[in-house]
């Protein structure tokens, strides 16, 4: 397997984010500055490492501590501004000819948006209109509680606000996202809905879980799927996406080194063994999300490192094409059918 000719499609990538964050997404890694350095995601560092898809997230936080991407717990009108003028970095892109959303068009990327966080709608019926401006997939929410759903952090399940955008993500063929929802709440989406679900950038519990008890009644490890929960992704056709960093796949969720390739391909092959295929699973690096470059597998330093995965899958018996579902056709399949619907 030739990196340097694979093609990446990358289920979770926080770009717009890093924008507002201060990063300049348009400079190489050295000159980017912002956030989590050393960085490993710039646009330009997409394009060299062959990145040429992904789902470029809307990411924002109830009461963070960071005024460019988060807002008051529960007030929709301030999540609706910190949301829209991360639509507005994508749309920026679009014009200056770094990126394309959805089918149409021909960049150097193309991306199609996933809202991580459902706050930054104030209701399902603005739907159409973040449709319209090129989202494809939602997760009701980040890991702590939204107006529509409780995330990993929590106990919650979904609210009535969140059932609500469960039917009317159906109607318009929207994605959903499993990623960052409680146990609870997966399987509240899980029961309401038949169609297609993914996971952007979850790993897998069974990997991950050492035993360990918070005693407050969340599981530690709820951030990562059960293997029943892998098992139904692949069984609706859906796509686990591997998340990168290095504590999401060290058992214990260890903090004190990096992960081996290894390691992430434990993942990988778990939930090909769950899915009984190699069709649903592929790549959801998460990259610079919260965390730097220092922060991923050895020698995965940026995009460009992500050809060690191809090599590692292909000691491990992966045939050529096996090898490209993994790097991109398994989520272009799902993003080409998601579109396909919403014709």
């Amino acid at each position: 397997m030739n990196q340097r000719t694979t093609d990446w499609f990358d289920a979770h990538l926080d770009l717009a984010y890093l924008a507002v964050m201060g990063r300049n997404m348009e400079a190489g890694l050295a000159a980017a500055g912002g956030p989590d350095l050393p960085a490993a995601v710039t646009l330009p560092s997409l394009r060299a490492g062959n990145v040429r898809y992904c789902l470029a997230t809307v990411f924002t936080e109830p009461d963070g501590t960071d005024a460019a991407c988060s807002y008051p717990a529960g007030d929709a009108e301030a999540a609706a501004a910190v949301g829209r003028r991360q639509l507005e970095v994508y749309e920026a892109w679009v014009k200056a000819g770094w990126m394309v959303l959805g089918a149409g068009g021909e960049a150097p990327l193309r991306a199609w948006i996933l809202v991580e966080g459902a706050d930054v709608l104030r209701g399902p019926e603005e739907l159409p209109e973040w449709v319209g401006r090129g989202v494809a997939a939602i997760g009701l929410t980040w890991a702590k509680p939204s107006r529509y759903a409780g995330g990993n952090m929590t106990d919650m399940g979904l609210t009535d606000l969140g059932r609500g955008m469960v039917g009317a993500m159906d109607a318009l063929g929207i994605l959903h996202d499993l990623s960052h929802l409680s146990d609870r709440a997966s399987d509240e989406l899980l029961s309401l809905t038949d169609r297609r679900v993914v996971a952007s950038h979850s790993n897998c519990r069974n990997l991950i879980d050492d035993g360990s008890a918070r005693g407050d009644g969340v599981p530690p490890f709820q951030r990562h799927l059960r293997d029943e929960v892998i098992r139904e992704i692949g069984r609706r056709g859906g796509v686990v996406g591997i998340n990168l960093f290095s504590m999401f796949l060290i058992r214990g969720g260890a903090r004190d080194r990096r992960a081996t390739v290894e390691e992430a391909v434990a993942h990988i092959e778990r939930v090909c063994e769950l899915t009984g295929s190699r069709r649903h699973v592929g790549l959801g690096s998460d990259m610079d999300g919260g965390f730097s470059a220092s922060k991923l597998p050895q020698g995965i330093d940026e995009p460009a490192g992500l050809g060690l995965l191809a090599e590692a899958l292909q000691r491990g018996g992966w045939s050529g094409a096996e090898i490209e579902g993994f790097a991109s056709e398994n989520w272009l399949r799902v993003m080409r059918e998601a579109d396909a619907g919403r014709a």
